[in-house]
């Protein structure tokens, strides 16, 4: 296999580059042809963390038929994309994702879902090939769990993906902001300043301010607007990005959100049901925006800003209240 790097696939370790292209390989195996010199970039052998230049030569010398073992073709089951696109250029795709539909899939293998919809999109636009060599499969830079909607981010190339991930990750350029309805009457404003733990086998998150494995977690919040019927719309800010973050932080605070039904209040859910056909939590990921600090690859979007309306149902919702 050999491959010439272009400026979409430089400046990454060689390693993960030769992972990618074989991605059902073993990292045991990749390893062992690097021991073996097996992998050269430009004719010479090069260590595993050699970062990659535009135009390097990378050829890897592999078996036919583990190559075929290790580089099982690809499948892409025909979905209709049906979502809206907020923004699109040629490195990342702003979509807003309509509540009830996963992002990735899960293990219930549902293939109605957001990346395999944006996936036969890019395809037939043809900005992306299955069969590409190189691996690489645009993928969302975060998530949203299934049953909150608004804004979802997309990196179309390598070096986008990258960059939003970081910036998802340290989220100092960047800025996202959620409007929730929750019962009771919060503060104006305030900060929740609770740490996280997950428990996979239950796949609940719950506050622990003992464990050591807890994670910080931030959460600043500003009352929109009161109803007298007892209920508050916020407007939440995240300022790190646990799961289920803003679902738990807020219950634990005695103000779930409407319609949660993992921490949520059964009663509350049971009354918004009845009432309004509400049957999951109320929660839109409503704006987004790219600081004015922003460097770096996609440096361009300086100052860009995204915004993703409530949906009809929960318009609804607050007019009724």
């Amino acid at each position: 296999m050999d491959f010439k790097i272009t400026k979409l696939e430089d400046n990454q370790r060689i390693d993960k580059f030769v992972k990618r292209a074989l991605k059902d390989a073993p990292p045991s195996f990749i390893y062992k042809m690097f021991r073996k010199k097996d992998i050269k970039v430009n004719g010479k052998r090069v260590d595993i963390d050699y970062i990659l230049k535009e135009n390097d030569h990378v050829s890897i010398y592999i078996k036919e038929e583990l190559l075929s073992e290790f580089k099982k073709e690809k499948k892409l089951t025909p979905v209709k994309a049906n979502f809206t696109i907020l923004y699109e250029d040629e490195n990342i795709l702003v979509v807003d994702k309509p509540k009830g539909l996963l992002v990735h899939e899960d293990e219930s293998h549902c293939l109605y879902n957001m990346q395999n919809m944006v996936l036969n999109y890019l395809q037939k636009k043809g900005e992306w090939d299955k069969d590409d060599k190189t691996g690489f499969i645009p993928s969302p830079a975060h998530r949203l769990d299934r049953n909150t909607a608004g804004i979802l981010i997309f990196g179309k190339n390598l070096p986008s993906l990258r960059q939003l991930l970081e910036l998802f990750r340290d989220k100092e350029m960047i800025e996202k902001k959620y409007t929730l309805l929750v019962k009771g009457m919060t503060s104006k404003e305030g900060i929740i300043d609770l740490p996280l733990v997950k428990d996979s086998d239950k796949k609940l998150v719950r506050v622990d301010k003992r464990s050591k494995f807890a994670k910080e977690a931030l959460t600043k919040y500003r009352r929109i607007k009161y109803f007298d019927s007892d209920y508050s719309l916020v407007e939440a800010t995240l300022l790190t990005g646990r799961t289920h973050q803003l679902r738990v932080h807020f219950s634990y605070i005695s103000h779930p959100i409407v319609g949660d039904s993992k921490y949520g209040d059964f009663k509350v859910n049971e009354e918004f049901l009845k009432r309004f056909s509400l049957k999951s939590q109320f929660l839109h990921a409503t704006y987004f925006a790219f600081k004015d600090n922003l460097d770096g690859y996609l440096s361009y979007l300086k100052g860009k800003v995204f915004i993703s309306k409530l949906s009809e149902k929960e318009e609804e919702i607050l007019q009724g209240l």
